[in-house]
Parts: C-alpha cells; sequence; structure tokens
C-alpha cells in the first residue's frame, strides 16, 4: 500500500469516527436499519434501484436499494427509540452527471426527537465545530466553521433573483416571474418546474461562500414531508450549503396524517412517470402521526462533507472506488 493511499484512508476513518464520537456523547443512539427494503417512501425526484429475491421456489418479490435510511429509523422513533443517528449506505440510480454525485454514497442522517428545524441548525453546528479538528491543511476552515448564516428562501430570491416568491404561489406568476429576469421557462411549466429553474439558474449559484449558509423556510408548494409554518407559504425546512456545494437537507416532520396521506397520494401518482416504478411504503404516514408530536431530521451527505473539510475538488478525493470508474463505459441510450 503507498503511503499516499495509507494516509488517506486513515484521514477517512477519523472523520467518520469524529461524526460517532460526537453524537454519541450528545445523547444520539447509533442505529444499523436495512439496506434491501420491499417498498420505498415515494420521491418523484429519485430514480430506483431494483433487484429480486430467489427463493428456493424460484421468482419471489422484487427488493429496492433505500436511497436514505429514512423509512426504518422513522418506524424506530414511532417505537419509542428518542433521538438516533445512523452513517448509512445510501443509493440513487442515474446519478452519475457529476463529479459531486456517485449512485452509492454515504448518507447521515440524525433525528432530534422534541426539536424542530431551528434546533437542528445548533445540532449541525455542534457537529461542524467538532469536525474542524480533522480538517485537513487544504481546507478553507473559516468558510466551514458555525456559526452558519441564515437565510430565508424569500429573502434569497429577492435578492439573487429580484422575484418576490410570496407572491408567486401560483404556476402562471412564477413562469412569468422567471420569463421576466429573461429564464426561457416553458409556458406551460408547472410550478414546481418554473421554481426549480429559477432557483438552479439565479439563486443557488449567488448564495455566499465565505460561511456555510442555512437557506431556510422553503415554500411549502415544493411537496414534502416537512410541516408547514402556520399562516404563511413555507415550510419548516432548510437546506445547507457549503461553498456552492449543498450537503444537507432538514424538516421539523409533518405529523399531521391527512397531509400526509395526502402527500404520499400526490407523490405516488407522480412517481408513475420514473423509469423504475416500485412498491410505496404505506405505513409510514400513520407511524408519524403516531410517533413523537415533535421531531426533526436531517439528512447529510458524508462524502461530500469529508470533501469539503479536506480540500477536495470532487468526491474523487475521498470515494476510492467511484462507479465511474470501475464499470465499463455503456452507449447511450434515446
Amino acid at each position: 500500500m503507498s503511503a499516499g493511499l495509507r494516509t488517506a484512508l486513515e484521514r477517512s476513518a477519523r472523520f467518520t469516527r469524529a461524526i460517532r464520537e460526537h453524537f454519541s456523547r450528545t445523547g444520539y443512539v447509533e442505529v444499523d436499519t436495512p439496506v434491501l427494503s420491499p417498498f420505498l417512501i415515494p420521491e418523484p425526484a429519485i430514480e430506483v434501484f431494483r433487484t429480486e429475491l430467489l427463493s428456493s421456489r424460484g421468482g419471489g418479490p422484487d427488493l429496492y436499494l433505500a436511497p436514505s435510511p429514512e423509512l426504518w429509523m422513522k418506524r424506530l422513533i414511532a417505537r419509542g427509540s428518542g433521538s438516533i443517528f445512523q452513517i448509512s449506505r445510501s443509493f440513487r440510480n442515474g446519478d452519475f452527471a457529476s463529479p459531486l454525485h456517485n449512485p452509492e454514497f454515504r448518507l447521515l442522517e440524525y433525528y432530534t426527537v422534541g426539536g424542530t428545524y431551528l434546533d437542528s441548525i445548533a445540532v449541525t453546528e455542534s457537529l461542524f465545530s467538532h469536525l474542524l479538528g480533522t480538517a485537513g491543511p487544504a481546507a478553507p476552515v473559516e468558510r466551514l466553521a458555525p456559526p452558519f448564516l441564515r437565510l430565508s428562501m424569500e429573502e434569497a430570491f429577492r435578492q439573487h433573483a429580484g422575484i418576490e416568491l410570496a407572491s408567486c404561489q401560483d404556476a402562471q406568476s412564477m413562469v412569468r416571474a422567471g420569463a421576466g429576469k429573461g429564464l426561457a421557462i416553458p409556458a406551460d411549466a408547472n410550478w414546481e418546474e418554473a421554481f426549480h429553474i429559477v432557483f438552479l439558474t439565479l439563486v443557488e449559484p449567488s448564495l455566499p461562500l465565505e460561511k456555510p449558509v442555512v437557506l431556510i423556510d422553503y415554500p411549502a408548494l415544493v411537496p414534502t414531508t416537512a410541516r408547514r409554518k402556520p399562516g404563511t407559504p413555507w415550510a419548516e425546512r432548510w437546506e445547507l450549503y457549503i461553498q456552492g456545494v449543498e450537503v444537507a437537507n432538514c424538516y421539523t416532520e409533518e405529523t399531521d396524517l391527512a397531509a400526509l396521506e395526502r402527500l404520499f397520494n400526490e407523490e405516488e401518482e407522480r412517481k408513475r412517470g420514473c423509469r423504475v416504478p416500485h412498491e410505496i411504503d404505506r405505513e409510514i404516514p400513520r407511524l408519524i402521526a403516531a410517533g413523537p408530536s415533535r421531531c426533526s431530521g436531517v439528512a447529510l451527505g458524508v462524502d461530500r462533507l469529508e470533501m469539503l473539510f479536506f480540500g477536495e475538488r470532487d468526491l474523487g478525493g475521498v470515494i476510492f472506488f467511484p462507479l465511474s470508474t470501475i464499470i465499463p463505459p455503456y452507449p447511450a441510450t434515446d
């Protein structure tokens, strides 16, 4: 083994160990949940991997590689686990197009029972403070250190796109606002499509780079299991950006059964357009509604975080066998 590889392996082990040490000493219990599942949460934006369980009698049911451990961790929470965390192997099909994506990746999820999305900001800042001791010499420590900058989605659209997001609560107004900024948005785009074109073109590339940025209070029109902020068009959700790279997503979990069932029905219908259909986890809405009245969950990409903490330019610096380097070239399809 070369000295360089040995150093990289030791560095990665220290980083992962530091994450576990932080959560264990702050009262979270580490869990280890299945990677294979006979059903998943409907997420139309995510394509999944499907496989088949073979039995002694021949073919068996389809199974799926979980894109996150969420469905199993929420089951544990509903059964009274308290605050928990996990570093899991997660899988998302089709993620080949960027040096910041790999179809198999490490995902850190942590759930704070009794906490809200605002409490999870403090939890994440505490984690970063602990991890700074592991940062490599090439890492821009000042761009990683808490406290995080907080910027609402409403203010981000106002500053970087010149759009009053609260006034764009239907497809026509969102399309018109984006087109007014010179963006090519199809006239028949739905609200979410138009929103994401504006966000990805004008807002996300303009976010501050000098500190971690928590982009807070997402539009409730973006369908998620985040609790809605009463009396507002916003949801209790944030995403964390470091040097322009999105690394984490957080919700205060919705616990209203009717709202959850409505969301799952709508997302199941949208999921029909995906290339890999899958069975739907129909128990989760009921389990969430019957669980703690307040809980906040964060999903954080460990590979991306390690990349940033060690000053690497892409995931190739922290994933030792990225899929793009170990599979033969395959022909493009129409």
